[in-house]
């Protein structure tokens, strides 16, 4: 299973990254949750800020280019293997510098990677 950080987690159940959470866990990945304010979503913990996290094996982006910035050189310091850009998070910029530190950045939706088995 793939540790997995959801960056721009939220307890709204109407958002994309709130389901991404409730699907990882219940394909059994581990998943670790950073958003704007702290909360829940079932057993997993939002939290605030840059902890440091160990194993993050993916970094799954739900907030806009602008958001990511703070979060740039966080993200690259947890040298996940790679970040995926889910629709409304591509960053060209931010995919560059993976690339160049040996993570994979892909465009693409972690529900539907997950539903079709390419998680």
């Amino acid at each position: 299973m793939k540790k997995t950080l959801v960056l721009g987690a939220s307890e709204n159940p109407s958002r994309y990254s709130n389901a991404a959470i409730k699907r990882l866990r219940a394909y059994g990945h581990e998943v670790v949750a950073i958003g704007r304010r702290p909360g829940k979503v079932n057993d997993v913990n939002i939290v605030k800020g840059t902890p440091h996290f160990e194993g993050v094996h993916t970094v799954t982006m739900y907030m806009s280019d602008q958001n990511q910035k703070e979060f740039e050189d966080y993200i690259l310091s947890l040298k996940p293997k790679r970040i995926i850009f889910n629709p409304g998070a591509e960053n060209h910029f931010l995919a560059e510098k993976a690339v160049l530190n040996g993570i994979e950045p892909l465009e693409a939706c972690t529900l539907v990677m997950l539903s079709t088995g390419q998680f």
